[in-house]
């Protein structure tokens, strides 16, 4: 599609639509930055409600449940540069690369998502437009303005995973996912271990790779930063209290391990 196609599609965000990100704490002093790439579930009011059955916007298929309560909670304690996606992952998926049959799916876990099915290129360039550019622009600019400014960055993309999924249990209470670049990875992983009363994935209950994922490839590796893709089990962070208690763990966790990697 032409330049030309692109500034005669009508805007997807209408008054009343959330932008496609929020930012907490741009002067906080970590180095740890948090990104979430599936934290919101709107969806722009010109697309109602994906045609989805009742409820189902609320499901794992429709964000990662949990991860903006525990991030918002993390942004706190450790006053750090955190960058929340605001739309839901079945309007345009914000961790997968363009190019893949996942960024906008047609279904997810079974459920048909209708507004998603033979959808117009000029409607997908849209979504691409409005919510996922500027969304991965502002991580962008927060890490050009910390490199600049010669600020150390340990980049972590939370997320959170179903207990179940295709009628198999999940036994990880998390898991700690990477590619090519595992040092921040395994030192974590090793860390929540040692507290003895977990079940850590490895490269579970997801692994990361260039087809799969965007954030880490685009954000952590192609910049060389210390980075991790921390998944949550949804059921321990559904609510305030996990979302808190969680919150603290990693705090400490992630405190401890920041003299290893914090070098500017």
């Amino acid at each position: 599609m032409g330049a030309d196609s692109h500034a005669a599609a009508a805007p997807l965000l209408q008054a009343g639509d959330p932008p496609p990100f929020e930012l907490l704490n741009p002067e906080g002093a970590s180095p740890w930055l948090f990104t979430a790439d599936h934290a919101g579930q709107a969806v722009p009011r010109a697309l109602g409600d994906l045609g989805l059955p009742p409820g189902a916007i609320d499901r794992h298929i429709g964000w990662d449940i949990g991860v903006a309560g525990t991030a918002r909670q993390l942004a706190r304690l450790l006053d750090a540069w955190t960058i929340l996606q605001t739309y839901s992952r079945l309007v345009i998926d914000c961790n997968r690369p363009l190019d893949s049959p996942t960024s906008i799916v047609i279904a997810s876990d079974g459920t048909a998502v209708p507004a998603n099915a033979g959808l117009a290129p000029e409607a997908r360039t849209a979504r691409v437009l409005e919510i996922f550019l500027p969304y991965h622009a502002k991580i962008v600019e927060a890490l050009d303005l910390r490199s600049a400014t010669r600020r150390p960055t340990l980049l972590v993309t939370l997320h959170s995973f179903t207990p179940k999924m295709s009628g198999m249990a999940r036994p990880w209470h998390c898991g700690v996912l990477y590619h090519r670049d595992a040092r921040l990875a395994h030192a974590l992983r090793d860390a929540l271990q040692a507290e003895g009363d977990l079940v850590v994935g490895d490269n579970q209950p997801y692994s990361v790779s260039d087809t799969s994922d965007y954030a880490i490839p685009v954000h952590g590796e192609s910049r060389g930063l210390p980075h991790v893709e921390l998944e949550i089990r949804q059921d321990l962070i559904a609510d305030e209290a996990g979302q808190l208690a969680w919150a603290r763990r990693l705090a400490r966790l992630l405190q401890m391990l920041e003299p290893g990697f914090a070098v500017a």
